[in-house]
């Protein structure tokens, strides 16, 4: 228990279900022992509590863990704003999917129970780092722990742009636009677009086009530490937009670069012992079991 002695709860904002499930989770908490602090738009869901309350910055210096109530853009979220603390994070799901959060509400003090004693597995996930330069100057960029998608935005246009990966020269493409997805990403917008389901422990990248205007252009699995550039073409239209994990928008102009590379620093993921990558995967995208079942 000493190893988790302080731990930061999220909570997703304006969600009923959320705010249940961090209750019941506050309340075993302290009957365990624990010092718990809230973060700081968390905690004005929970009018009257009595804990401490931080922001993320706080909350990653201080806690020996965080866990994260609600969907996978909650942890999404949290991950982008905690990796570079090195503090690991705990899903408990209150979305859809559950990708990443995956403690259910009914097991919620049985797992997290085990977990706080040292009976849990760990797994390390990279981020990508996302910038936009124009003539050099950065006008923008964002993290990203699923994918960054370069796409044309409120109208629907076909955008001109050119792909390197490590100084080389891949191709030009028109197309709606261009997925760059972690294996964490792959099951997400990646996977919608005709993307390879990557394990998580790969040290690679996809690259996904989207809708390209030519029947042979694939999507393509690249080493981890891969330094991308896409160059916006000159022609367009229309001002491509970036996006990182569907959160941070930039927009570009005509002749802007897009570089994205890994990030240095790693989110720590915490899962149940009984966690099975595979077994997610048919649960939640409706794999079938084992035959006569």
């Amino acid at each position: 228990m000493a190893e988790f002695s302080r731990i930061g709860l999220i909570g997703r904002p304006g969600s009923d279900r959320a705010l249940y499930s961090l209750k019941r989770l506050i309340r075993f908490l302290n009957d365990c022992g624990v010092s718990v602090v809230l973060e700081e738009q968390t905690a004005q869901s929970l009018p009257g509590h009595t804990l401490d309350t931080c922001n993320n910055e706080t909350l990653g210096k201080s806690c020996d863990l965080v866990i994260v109530v609600g969907g996978d853009g909650s942890l999404l979220g949290a991950a982008r704003a905690l990796a570079k603390y090195n503090v690991p994070l705990l899903g408990v799901n209150r979305g859809r999917l559950g990708f990443l959060t995956d403690i259910t509400p009914d097991v919620i003090e049985e797992k997290v129970g085990e977990v706080i004693s040292g009976k849990y597995m760990m797994e390390t996930r990279f981020l990508l780092d996302t910038s936009v330069t124009r003539k050099g100057a950065l006008v923008g960029g964002g993290d990203a722990l699923n994918d960054v998608v370069i796409h044309p935005g409120r109208f629907i246009r076909m955008i001109e742009f050119e792909l390197y990966i490590d100084g080389q020269f891949v191709y030009s493409q028109r197309s709606d636009g261009l997925i760059i997805s972690t294996p964490t990403g792959s099951t997400a917008y990646a996977l919608s677009g005709g993307g390879p389901i990557m394990h998580p422990k790969l040290d690679a990248i996809v690259i996904v086009p989207m809708n390209p205007h030519t029947l042979s252009s694939r999507p393509i699995v690249i080493d981890g530490s891969s330094e991308i550039k896409i160059l916006v073409g000159e022609h367009n239209s229309a001002y491509p937009h970036v996006t990182c994990d569907g959160q941070n928008h930039v927009v570009t102009n005509p002749g802007d670069e897009i570089h994205i590379h890994k990030k240095p620093h790693k989110l720590h993921l915490i899962h149940p012992l009984n966690h099975n990558f595979y077994e997610t995967c048919r649960t939640k995208l409706g794999w079938g079991s084992h035959l006569g079942e």
